[in-house]
This record gives C-alpha cells, structure tokens and sequence, in this order.
C-alpha cells in the first residue's frame, strides 16, 4: 500500500506537466484570442478602425480550429471595422461570404443571421450609395441597392423594429433619388 502510495505521489508532477502542456495550452491560446479581441473592441470604441480590423485580423490568425461561433463574431466585427476603415468592398465580400456560410448553417444562431445580415445589407446600401456619386450607370449600381432592399425587407419581417423598416424605406429612397438630389446630400454614417 505504502508503494502504491508513493508512486501516485511522485506520478503527480509528471501528470500536472502533462496537463499544462496539453489541455492548457489549448485554454491558454483562447485567452490571449479575447485578449485581442477585447484590444480591437477598444480600437472600435476610440474609432481607431485601422487598429480594430488589424487587432480582429490577428485574433483569427490565432484562433484555433472548431471555434465557428467565436470565429463567425471576430470576422464580423472586422468586416464591420473595414467598412468604417474605408475598405467597404473587401467588407462586403467578407459579409457576402459569412451570410452565406451562416445560412447554410441550421446550427448557427438567429442573432449571428440578424447581424450578419443588417452588416451585408449596410454594406450595399454603402456601395449603392458611392457607386451613384460616381456615376455609374444604373445597371452597375441596381443590383447593390435591389440586394440591400431584399436584406431590409427580411430584417423588417423578421420585425427587428423600428430601424429595420427605417432602413427600408432609406434603401428605396436611395433608388428613387435624383442624382443631383444625392449630391447635396451628406455622406451617411453607421
């Protein structure tokens, strides 16, 4: 018994060094993932977008594999960072893809869809918006502000309230608009 009790005690440093360098170190990556991402929440707080999309662009070089939901969030708030940090139309291929991924996904929660989708429709109300200002001809830009319409009209069944339906109705006023009309009009903002 004396053996068998001696042994268990000398066998505990080696399982505790097992443990650290195993399960651990998976714990210990995830911690300094949030730690970056809470850096990059600060970035967007200060709006410093340049620093929030570079701090969620390391946060999803360091996450590990399996992390979906934790991956989906960091890769809309960067895209939700690029498109203040002037990069609207790598955002809005970044928001094309992650709608699309979090559609397929029956497992992916109703509030990733909603933000997903408010973010993708933001972005082509954006685009629309440049896209007229320069000039371009109406077979360029209607595709934008048609997909921005349908993604409004959802978030506004989906009865996300009053903002849904005011996006809406800004959606179809953008079409509408004379272009002399948008010129004199203020760039909008988020």
């Amino acid at each position: 018994m004396r053996t068998f009790l001696l042994l268990s005690w000398m066998a505990l440093p080696v399982a505790g060094v097992a443990y650290h360098y195993g399960p651990v170190q998976d714990r210990l990556v995830l911690d300094e993932v949030a730690r970056i991402v809470a850096s990059a929440d600060s970035a967007v707080v200060d709006e410093d977008w340049r620093g929030a999309v570079d701090g969620y662009g390391a946060a999803l070089a360091k996450l590990p594999a399996g992390q979906v939901d934790t991956a989906r969030y960091i890769r809309l708030q960067r895209a939700k960072s690029q498109m203040n940090a002037q990069e609207l139309p790598v955002a809005a291929r970044d928001l094309e893809a992650l709608v699309d991924e979090i559609e397929s996904d029956p497992s992916a929660s109703a509030e990733h869809k909603r933000e997903g989708r408010r973010a993708l429709a933001n972005s082509q109300f954006y685009m629309t918006w440049l896209l007229r200002l320069e000039g371009k001809t109406r077979a360029e830009w209607e595709p934008q502000i048609e997909a921005a319409r349908q993604n409004y009209r959802l978030l506004a069944e989906a009865d996300v309230g009053v903002a849904g339906k005011q996006d809406l109705e800004a959606a179809i006023r953008l079409e509408r608009i004379e272009l002399e009309d948008l010129q004199g009009l203020p760039l909008p903002s988020q």
